[in-house]
């Protein structure tokens, strides 16, 4: 009876086919009601001669039956993580897939290349906060209350006495306030201004800069800014200064350069002036040096002022400054 169960139990393994019929194939020999169970139980009704015979046979089968069990086991397990294997293979015959890499944006490229020339020449770089008092973005730059010169920029008020700062140069005062002279620095950042048209956005970048001394006249102003439109865009750029106003500056001068598109001879880019307009500098206001507590019998500075997407439009010839902040990659990818 226990060979015939033996030869049983390989004819119903042939006949296994998945874990589940595995399962039940054990329920069956080795269960609680299983056939080897049922014959452990049965050894009670041998006589005690037969006991010992018939028991070892019993071992031997249930023993041969887990071991065939645990053997089908093992190969169902190989058989499904080969699966998973297959499944989560790479074929190497596939072309690879490009990893497109970022880059700076145009704007950073520019203010970058801005920055490094002036470092060069001896400037350090200095940052202030964005979110600035009444006093340092007009005030202490000789912007008094009711001023008709405030109306030159269009402010976002975030309260009577808190403003989005309408350019970098609050930086300029809070430090002068920090140092003595002499000082030279730059002062690049984001500014706000209610304004948006094709070459004007409400938040924009500027880079400001500043030198105090002795002996600082307009010349020093004309050599240093000279010497940055020519590394910006070229040698044989040509620069002229004209007359302007700036509360904070006296004299000032609006500074020009030769229109780069049509090379002078006149389009209408630069509204067939052969000219385009870069940047604002002068001489530091007395009045400027007096809130900081500068002595303007010993002390003279002059400043300027440009705007990074300005520069950066001249530069790549790009007629929408929207474009630098419309995240198109077709346009992004171009520089």
């Amino acid at each position: 009876m226990i060979d015939d169960l033996k030869e049983k139990f390989l004819n119903e393994l042939e006949s296994v086919i998945s874990p589940a019929d595995l399962f039940q194939l054990r329920v069956n020999y080795l269960g609680k009601k299983g056939h080897l169970t049922s014959a452990l139980k049965a050894l009670s009704s041998a006589t005690p001669d037969e006991r010992p015979l018939l028991g070892k046979k019993i071992n031997d089968v249930k023993q041969f039956v887990e071991a065939h069990i645990a053997s089908k086991e093992a190969a169902f397990k190989n058989e499904e993580l080969k699966k998973q294997l297959l499944a989560g293979a790479i074929d190497i015959t596939l072309p690879g897939k490009y990893a497109a890499f970022g880059k700076e944006h145009p704007i950073n490229q520019v203010l970058f290349e801005i920055t490094d020339i002036f470092v060069k020449m001896g400037f350090s770089v200095e940052e202030g906060p964005e979110v600035e008092t009444d006093y340092y973005n007009f005030e202490a730059l000789n912007f008094p209350k009711d001023h008709p010169a405030r109306d030159m920029q269009d402010t976002f008020f975030v309260s009577d006495d808190i403003v989005l700062r309408t350019h970098t140069s609050p930086v300029q005062v809070r430090g002068m306030e920090k140092r003595k002279p002499p000082v030279r620095f730059i002062a690049p950042g984001k500014v706000y201004r209610c304004d948006a048209d094709i070459t004007h956005t409400p938040m924009f970048h500027q880079v400001e800069g500043l030198m105090v001394d002795k002996d600082i006249t307009f010349s020093n102003l004309k050599g240093i800014l000279e010497a940055f439109l020519h590394q910006m865009f070229g040698p044989d750029t040509r620069v002229r200064f004209r007359p302007s106003f700036f509360p904070f500056t006296e004299p000032s001068a609006e500074v020009d350069i030769g229109c780069i598109l049509c090379g002078g001879s006149g389009c209408r880019v630069c509204k067939n002036s052969g000219w385009l307009e870069i940047l604002g500098a002068g001489m530091v206001n007395p009045a400027v040096f007096k809130n900081v507590g500068y002595d303007t019998e010993i002390y003279t500075g002059f400043a300027f002022g440009m705007g990074i997407e300005r520069i950066a439009m001249l530069k790549y010839a790009i007629d929408d400054i929207r474009l630098f902040y419309e995240n198109d990659i077709r346009f992004l990818r171009q520089f």
